[in-house]
Order: structure tokens, then sequence, then C-alpha cells
């Protein structure tokens, strides 16, 4: 089974996938009931069909049938969750990576500021909440309207897709049959994507305050040096260890160039930060 679907058992097969994705074990009856509701109350598929679809499955090796129970193999639950990602764009490591790169870098920004200017314990506290929590206000925002934004379009043009192709089954009934599978299951997409996009949101502006708070609290708690030293030594072992190995990872590019170009960025918004703010 691959990522392109022509025919009715393909989209009752994505919905198998994804109804048991989270390795839960279903009787025949219970999917049955399941596809049911997605097609919201239409009696479009027979039990004929849905055997059909998970015939081809097995056949496939996607999925293990036993006494009308299903469950997805190996193989099976790696297919669910490349569907999963592609149809509701879940990746929350990208969340926590944006809200970790944002705090460190915000966090390295209010440290230097105030150890530079001097700024008292009290002045450091306000500058620091104000500006966290502006930055991780922006970062929700961002991923809460943008993401929604950009998933639905991106969702809307893979169902223009997925709607060509099986247009262009011969027989009528089949084909009316998937074509009403298929609105009916982005239209319950559709809201699976605003839930999605509003935990990403959560998530990214959460880790973007911790990020950035941690070290602010570790330079105000602790006695000189040791409060500036060891402050830059958490925003430069997170944003080290934990940015630099995921961008290089996913990029496929070695760790020393992902850890160059990395620094540059920092320093480059850093120092910008930093004449933004004695210009004022």
């Amino acid at each position: 089974m691959s990522l392109e679907i022509q025919e009715l058992p393909d989209i009752i097969g994505v919905i198998v996938l994804l109804t048991l994705s989270k390795g839960t074990q279903l009787q025949k009856a219970v999917l049955k009931q399941r596809i049911d509701k997605i097609c919201a109350g239409f009696t479009c598929v027979e039990i004929s069909d849905l055997n059909r679809a998970l015939m081809e499955m097995a056949s496939e090796g996607l999925i293990i049938i036993e006494n009308e129970t299903v469950q997805l193999t190996e193989q099976g639950t790696k297919l669910g969750n490349e569907w999963k990602n592609l149809l509701l764009r879940r990746e929350p490591v990208l969340e926590v990576v944006a809200g970790i790169t944002d705090g460190s870098i915000t966090g390295l920004v209010v440290i230097l500021s105030a150890f530079i200017a001097g700024l008292t314990l009290t002045t450091t506290t306000f500058a620091a909440f104000l500006t966290l929590a502006a930055v991780a206000i922006t970062n929700f925002s961002s991923f809460l309207l943008g993401g929604i934004t950009e998933d639905l379009m991106d969702t809307m043009t893979l169902r223009s897709l997925m709607h060509y192709s099986l247009s262009d089954m011969p027989d009528k009934i089949e084909r009316d049959k998937s074509l009403l599978m298929l609105k009916q299951l982005f239209i319950l997409l559709h809201g699976e994507i605003s839930r999605s996009n509003i935990y990403a949101a959560i998530i990214c502006s959460t880790t973007t305050f911790l990020a950035g708070v941690i070290p602010i609290i570790v330079y105000l708690t602790l006695p000189e040096p040791l409060d500036f030293i060891l402050s830059l030594g958490i925003v430069s072992t997170v944003v080290g260890g934990f940015l630099v190995r995921y961008r290089s990872k996913r990029t496929k590019v070695h760790w020393k160039i992902t850890l160059f170009e990395t620094a540059v960025i920092i320093l480059i918004a850093v120092i910008t930060s930093l004449i933004l703010g004695s210009s004022l």
C-alpha cells in the first residue's frame, strides 16, 4: 500500500491505519462503526468493502487478522504514523526546537544586557518577565494562527489531489462511496488540525518561556561571577546539545557545520538586540 489513493480500499485502508495507529486492537464490527461514523450517518461502505480492504492490507503485511480482531504490524504502524504526520502535520519536536531557540536567545539577551548595563535585581526581573512573556505570546499566536492556515491549505491541496485520483474510477457506485468518504474524512481532519495546532502553540510558548527563564533565574540567584558563567553555560549546553544535534540530524549536515551556523545566527541576533536596546 502506497501513499497514492486510487480506489475505495485505499480510502478504507487509510482510515484503518489512522484508527489503529495507537497500537489498539479492534473488532471488524467496531471498525465498520468507525467508518460509518466518518460517513456522517450515510451507509456508504458495506462489510464486503471493509473485508476487501482488510484482505489487501493483510496481504501487504500491514495488519494481522485473528478471530475477527484487526491489529497493525510493525510495518503498518510505521505507515499509519506517516499518514498521520502527512494529514495532521504533527511534529512536536519542531515546536520544542523553536521554543528552545527563541527562549534561549531571549534569555541570553536579557543576561548580557543586565550584565553590561549593571541593572538591579528588580529591573532585571521585570525586564526578563516582560521580554519572555512577549516572545512566548508571539510564538503562541504564530504557531496557532499561522499553523492552522498553512495546514488547512496543505490539506485542501492534498484532498484535491486525492479527489482527482478517485474521480477516474470506472465504477460509479464505488466512486461515489470513495468521494463521500474522502469528503467526510477531511471534514473530521479539519477539527483535528485545529486541536493539533492549539497543542503546538501551547508547547512552543511554554518551551520558550522555560528555556529563557531557567538561565535568568540562575543569573539572578547565584553570586558573582558564578551567576554569569553558569547562566551562559546553560544556554550554550541547551543550544549546542539539543538544537545543533536536531538540525544536524534533520538536514544531514555535519554537526560542526551546523554548530558554526547556529553560533553565527545567535551572535547576530544577540548583537542586533543589544544595539537596538542601547539606542533606545
